[in-house]
């Protein structure tokens, strides 16, 4: 394009990979590695180590925090989950960007959905395909490109992949927050739409357990002197219920009760569980603030006790004007591809959230195009995989070319 640096011999190097980037996506995709598989996030995590070390970078293992975890009984226990993947290059230079992405899927080793099959010349159906092992992949092409580039010098890089996306990242969001206060801006592989649209605005989402205690009693001798937690449990779910739409755009979804046992028996724990999006942080403490209200108005009954557990562990990223420079500077790029970028605000969450919060710019859609995702029914486009990688790999020569500002320079 007239006044802007030629790039076209770098791109070049992704002209036909489509072939060999579909082979290594369905060598990918047959490797299980369920959040909770932490034998088989091992292997993916030797394979990713293996593949990215092609970029001649720092890799290193990032050991993830335990997660806290409310047994069906009340219990607090701690679970391991899988390490982190940190790999960086060239941390000092004038370009400084966060690239993220999770080898974690949501079908564990016991799922029926474990193996790719091509739906049609383009449509490969795999657990993970796009969500987001086709992201990932994408991720590594475009850095291939750029490392080939006479402007690589100006690009420093670090990696984060993690093994804990699919249940909110709890063992690596300090991991994601400190780096992405080293970066000018951040770039997440998480998968467009089946049409190209990206993700622009996300609600928060928050997860939270409320525990109950009553008294157990004999159900026919002495039902009386009980105090059933699972109906304490049940009225305060019918309330957080009616807490959906009181404020624009807030949700609660009521998703699980535990508790109970035998039928002469009243129950005296119960654990109450649920999920909250919000579309502003005013929102979130709002809605803490009524949830509390209702746990005290359990625990001021006698007998009872309630406890609320969790947190809004995605806050919420709202389109700010250095987020919305980077949409349309995509966007640009796009066009010099021949393709049209576009975003829509949605629901969904994923690491974008955490990383916006640091302050930092990020588009959190640039990976494969596909759809389906945490369905058996998944797929992933495998013409995306070359034509991601390029608009990847032109976004950041062409920051580093200075032919677009720098999206979180003036941040720093």
């Amino acid at each position: 394009m007239a006044g802007k640096t030629d790039i076209s011999k770098d791109l070049a190097f992704l002209d036909g990979k489509r072939g060999e980037m579909s082979a290594r996506l369905r060598e990918w995709c047959a490797i299980n590695t369920g959040t909770a598989n932490l034998e088989g996030l091992a292997v993916m995590h030797g394979v990713l180590a293996d593949a990215f070390g092609a970029l001649g970078a720092e890799i290193e293992t990032a050991p993830s925090s335990p997660q806290s975890l409310i047994m069906a009984n009340g219990e607090i226990v701690a679970r391991q989950l899988g390490d982190c993947l940190r790999i960086v290059k060239r941390p000092q230079a004038p370009v400084r960007v966060l690239l993220a992405g999770h080898m974690d899927t949501v079908f564990p080793a016991d799922h029926a959905f474990q193996t790719g099959r091509m739906i049609d010349s383009d449509t490969m159906n795999a657990p993970g395909g796009a969500d987001m092992k086709g992201g990932i992949l994408v991720m590594l092409y475009a850095l291939m490109a750029v490392e080939r580039s006479a402007l690589a010098d100006r690009i420093g890089f670090e990696i984060i992949l993690n093994a804990d996306e699919e249940i909110g990242s709890p063992g690596s969001a300090e991991l994601l927050h400190e780096a992405a206060k080293r970066a000018q801006f951040a770039m997440v592989y998480e998968p467009a739409m089946a049409d190209g649209t990206l993700a622009g605005a996300r609600k928060g989402s928050g997860n939270f357990s409320a525990v109950f205690s009553g008294r157990a009693a004999h159900a026919g001798r002495d039902h009386a002197s009980g105090r059933n937690a699972v109906v304490a449990a049940a009225r305060f779910m019918a309330d957080l219920d009616d807490l959906s739409g009181k404020r624009d755009g807030l949700t609660v979804n009521v998703a699980k009760l535990d508790g109970g046992g035998p039928n002469n028996v009243v129950p005296d724990k119960a654990v109450a569980r649920f999920n909250v999006r919000v579309e502003t942080a005013d929102d979130a403490d709002w809605f803490l603030d009524e949830a509390r209200k209702l746990i005290a108005a359990v625990n001021a009954r006698e007998g009872h006790g309630a406890h609320l557990h969790g947190s809004f562990g995605r806050p919420p990223k709202p389109m700010t004007p250095a987020l919305e420079a980077f949409f349309r500077a995509l966007k640009d790029c796009g066009v010099e591809l021949g393709l049209d970028i576009g975003w829509k605000a949605t629901g969904g969450v994923c690491d974008g959230n955490n990383i916006a919060a640091a302050g930092v710019p990020v588009i959190d859609t640039l990976g494969a195009r596909g759809g389906d995702i945490h369905s058996a029914n998944e797929f992933v486009k495998l013409d995306s995989l070359e034509e991601r990688a390029k608009l990847s790999a032109l976004l950041l020569l062409r920051v580093a070319a200075g032919d677009i500002p720098n999206p979180g320079a003036k941040l720093q």
